[in-house]
């Protein structure tokens, strides 16, 4: 394992600051049908022949936005981007039919088959961490490198943490507002309590639920506070809360522990991970199991960082990390 904490903050940095690329639109986009009920939005951004990269956004359930295209050199790069099943763009929204992670996998092989590409450099944070494991462990002949952020392996210790004891103690206060929709009764199973909501049919009584599920993890995603992503009432918040919710019933549809004890299937693959020293909703221990079993993985804890993308010790590292593989072989 490699390992490294970036220097604090008054060390001197290099001239230029690793920033966003600027803003790009697609030269290329569609739908592809995966099956017989989803359709998956998919777009490709920068040069066609560029090394080719996919990026995978979190959630489950969150969809990809135009920022997602400017973690990559627009020159260097070609980026290829598409929305999950039932989340952003893809339809049906919000569909939990058929939406499992093998389910993810099998559309990503298609999704490369369609675009034209061999292999790709793959990246994703948090629940796109996950999966970009999932597949690199499932297809690693497939990958020509990672960057990952906020990982996220899906295990009962990390859903606990979230939804049972662990952020509670951290944010007692938003704590609060995430048990209020749900019965005292029922606390003992917030997941289970919130899928029978998020699920129920009633489009008023779903859209609190969402509101709720999302209130709880914008408020754990930076350091400091900022504004939420969503407006009342987004439609995006339902794909989110009920396909996360969704995922977390079912583990993920992953056995436990199973990213970190297949990591020896990512032998010989290259690797950035990008960690957030408070990252309140990936504690950094799996971001140190996984680059333990990993000897090609290194590992970078960004002393001011926490979960999100755009924390700007993260968005450093992490555009570093795309520069690094963008004429990987």
């Amino acid at each position: 394992m490699s390992f490294s904490v970036e220097p604090a903050l008054h060390v001197s940095r290099p001239r230029r600051e690793p920033a966003l690329y600027p803003p790009l639109a697609p030269y290329a986009s569609g739908f592809l049908a995966v099956d017989g009920d989803h359709l998956i939005y998919w777009e490709m951004c920068g040069n066609p022949r560029g090394t080719p990269a996919l990026f995978l956004h979190g959630g489950p359930g969150g969809g990809c936005s135009a920022t997602d295209r400017r973690w990559f050199d627009p020159q260097r790069y070609c980026i290829v981007l598409f929305d999950q099943r039932g989340c952003g763009r893809s339809r049906p929204h919000a569909s939990l039919i058929d939406n499992t992670t093998d389910h993810l996998i099998a559309d990503i092989e298609k999704l490369r088959v369609h675009c034209g590409i061999e292999r790709w450099v793959v990246m994703g944070g948090s629940w796109g961490a996950t999966l970009a494991l999932a597949y690199g462990q499932r297809f690693p002949e497939r990958v020509r490198a990672m960057v990952l952020r906020g990982v996220f392996t899906a295990r009962r210790g990390e859903l606990d943490w979230l939804y049972r004891n662990g952020a509670s103690h951290m944010f007692p206060d938003a704590w609060e507002k995430f048990l209020a929709p749900i019965p005292p009764a029922e606390r003992h199973d917030l997941i289970g309590a919130y899928h029978a909501r998020l699920t129920c049919g009633d489009d008023a009584v779903e859209m609190l639920a969402a509101s709720a599920w999302c209130a709880w993890e914008d408020c754990l995603t930076t350091l400091l506070p900022t504004p939420s992503a969503y407006a009342e009432d987004d439609p995006a918040q339902l794909a989110l809360a009920r396909i996360e919710c969704h995922y977390f019933k079912h583990e993920s549809f992953l056995h436990e522990g199973q990213l970190i004890a297949n990591a020896h299937l990512l032998d010989g693959i290259a690797a950035v991970i990008v960690q957030g020293r408070y990252d309140a909703v990936a504690p950094p221990v799996s971001a140190w199991e996984l680059a333990r079993a990993w000897p090609q993985a290194i590992l970078q804890i960004v002393p001011d960082g926490a979960h999100a993308s755009c924390e700007p010790g993260n968005l450093r590292r992490l555009i570093m990390a795309t520069d690094r593989f963008a004429d990987y072989p």
